[in-house]
């Protein structure tokens, strides 16, 4: 399996001195995802879990709902002409009875390490595959103090970020602040997709009582992965997109945009935000 992390020679050049020394970036590599043997996907990302990576993804993709749709992941073998395992393919098997989707045959889909969805069909595609309804019972509600907190502690649990500062990340929170996980990769939208991946394996589908925080922007993909899993608060240290924020209205899906300190941007379901309202001036 390729590494996290890769050495690589640079020219640095500080207040006038030259220097060379090796510098650590993160590593970046294809990874196809195969469903049933046949190719599926192809996403630019860091390697690392993987599988969770390709059940997460599923996930989004409407295709599975619980550990038991999966009936086996593995690295296939004899991925290139001289038969090497490049650990950069992944088949993943249904368990008989798993309905297979025909959009997810016939695209071939390929995805960048930044890359998003688009067009209002998308609206309408995520509701209708989403198979956990965002729901209130019991509601999840957050302070502002609280989510103003969250990207101090994601940040601090960005142990690759610290030696390449080139990762984005994504963690799930509980509605108290617990961090209860954080995943890396060189596209957020991979960093999400091995959260979702690990919380179907682990039997913990839906997040229905999750806090899902980005360290980047919020782009429609995010936003459906988010529904997808059920998840009811997505915040973000950037700004969102307009068709996100048209999915979260649509979804029930809190989105906060901008989250930085004690400033954020609400855009939508800004009951789950425990707001102190003014009290009325008195004549």
């Amino acid at each position: 399996m390729g590494r996290v992390t890769e050495r690589r020679r640079v020219i640095r050049i500080r207040d006038g001195a030259v220097s060379a020394r090796p510098d650590t970036l993160v590593a970046e590599e294809p990874l196809e995802i195969r469903l049933n043997g046949r190719p599926l996907a192809i996403t630019m990302r860091t390697p690392g879990d993987d599988f969770a990576l390709a059940a997460g993804f599923l996930v989004s993709e409407g295709v599975l709902a619980a550990a038991d749709d999966v009936q086996s992941i593995v690295y296939c073998a004899g991925a290139t002409a001289e038969g090497v395992n490049t650990y950069n393919v992944v088949d993943v098997r249904l368990s008989p009875g798993v309905e297979v989707p025909d959009i997810t045959l016939e695209r071939n889909v390929y995805t960048t390490s930044s890359c998003g969805l688009c067009g209002k069909a998308s609206l309408d595609a995520v509701r209708t595959q989403a198979r956990f309804p965002i729901a209130d019972t019991p509601p999840v509600r957050v302070t502002p103090e609280l989510l103003a907190s969250l990207p101090d502690r994601l940040r601090a649990a960005q142990r690759v970020f610290d030696r390449t500062g080139g990762l984005h990340a994504a963690a799930l929170f509980s509605p108290d602040g617990e961090l209860l996980d954080v995943r890396e990769d060189v596209g957020r939208h991979n960093a999400v997709d091995k959260l979702v991946g690990r919380a179907l394996q682990e039997g913990r589908l839906p997040l229905s009582r999750s806090v899902l925080l980005v360290s980047g922007r919020a782009s429609f993909e995010l936003a459906q992965k988010a529904v997808m899993a059920g998840i009811p608060l997505l915040a973000a240290v950037s700004a969102p997109s307009s068709l996100a924020v048209d999915l979260a209205a649509e979804t029930g899906l809190t989105l906060v945009g901008f989250l930085r300190g004690a400033s954020m941007n609400v855009y939508a379901g800004e009951h789950r935000i425990a707001l102190e309202v003014p009290a009325p001036v008195q004549d």
